[in-house]
């Protein structure tokens, strides 16, 4: 839930995050939101798999739909520039919202 900042394939190989001075930015954002960037939220992936997506998840500086967990509107980028890091603002606002949102209604 809500950001994070991955550095090697240990959890998946869809990122080929293996690759030197590569890194990814994961964000949990809204499946509205995801379903407007990327036309609709896909199915869960195998164990061990990538989501079915006809996207590239190994391009930097591109905000994409996570390889694996897609599924749960996550989206990320890797090697985010700043001009790109400026675009993502948005969701990272909106995954603190909605990562605040989710924990109120877990406290209830």
């Amino acid at each position: 839930m809500g950001v994070g900042k991955v550095t090697n394939n240990n959890n998946d190989k869809g990122s080929g995050l293996n690759r030197e001075n590569v890194y990814r930015m994961n964000l949990g954002i809204r499946k509205s939101t995801f379903a407007e960037l990327f036309g609709a939220v896909p199915k869960r992936p195998p164990a061990g798999g990538v989501v079915d997506m006809d996207y590239d998840f190994t391009v930097l500086n591109e905000i994409l739909p996570h390889p694996v967990y897609a599924w749960m509107a996550w989206i990320c980028a890797l090697n985010p520039s700043e001009k790109t890091f400026e675009e993502l603002k948005l969701y990272i606002q909106e995954a603190y919202e909605y990562a605040k949102e989710k924990l109120e209604k877990h406290r209830k």
